[in-house]
């Protein structure tokens, strides 16, 4: 699959993986502060953004595409940075092609299955029908009897774009990531290790990080250092400052 992907600046290339329901536009501000010193990759994976719908969804899948990419784009031990579903893709692109990347970002997800959590806002993306929308203001409002937070609504009705016609239409593929949401809460999917230096970025009051799960980290991935930001699940745009901090002390290394 050819996905839809921005590049900026020089350098060794690092690649940036949004999570679900995200897309390449989320990472536009720190893709910026990165290509100062690298080369920066920040990929709409499928079913997201400007890259192309499929029916598939799931972490083979991803792992595939990420790996045509790399391979097409003739991109040599990339930096590779995950959030959330992004970061499981690139745990997974890690333990199957360890020889392929220099260094791993993982951020506020670790290698184990989760319960299914987004149930609220499926409901709420359907629940607004498209053909009848006036406004995203009217997007925003129908949205809200699901998703009381602001932060939450306006990050997802960023996907919300028009087509040529100017009516409203998604840029996510809501039947698809809904038929196969199961398949986002799964472990890895892969048996190995990637030995190569890992850090995980976990946020302080996010409950995707919990007691134990280090030691899951490091028996797939030995030398993982865990650095916690006061932060929710979104730690990148939630604590910009300390997050750009804590990836360029440990790349520089």
């Amino acid at each position: 699959m050819e996905l839809f992907y921005r590049e900026l600046g020089q350098g060794s290339p690092l690649i940036i993986l949004h999570g679900l329901f995200g897309s390449s536009d989320n990472w536009y501000s720190l893709s910026k502060i990165f290509a100062e010193k690298y080369k920066v990759y920040v990929i709409d994976q499928r079913n997201h953004g400007q890259s192309p719908h499929d029916a598939v969804h799931d972490y083979e899948a991803l792992t595939d595409d990420l790996n045509e990419f790399i391979e097409s784009h003739n991109i040599k031990m990339p930096i590779i940075i995950g959030h959330s579903m992004g970061g499981k893709t690139a745990m997974n692109f890690a333990i199957r092609f360890p020889e392929k990347l220099s260094k791993l970002i993982i951020v506020d997800i670790v290698p184990k299955a989760y319960p299914v959590h987004h149930d609220s806002i499926l409901e709420g993306l359907n629940a607004i029908d498209l053909s009848q929308l006036e406004s995203r203001g009217q997007a925003d409002e129908i949205l809200g009897q699901f998703v009381p937070e602001p932060p939450v609504r306006q990050f997802l009705l960023k996907n919300l774009a028009r087509d040529k016609d100017q009516n409203f239409e998604w840029k996510i593929n809501i039947p698809v990531l809904e038929a196969h949401i199961d398949d986002m809460g799964v472990a890895l999917r892969y048996e190995g290790q990637f030995e190569g230096p890992t850090l995980f970025i976990v946020g302080a009051k996010s409950n995707y990080f919990e007691a134990g799960d280090e030691a899951l980290i490091k028996s797939y991935f030995p030398d993982a250092k865990i650095a916690t930001l006061n932060t929710g699940h979104w730690v990148q745009a939630e604590n910009p400052k300390d997050f750009m901090e804590t990836v360029f002390n440990f790349v520089s290394k």
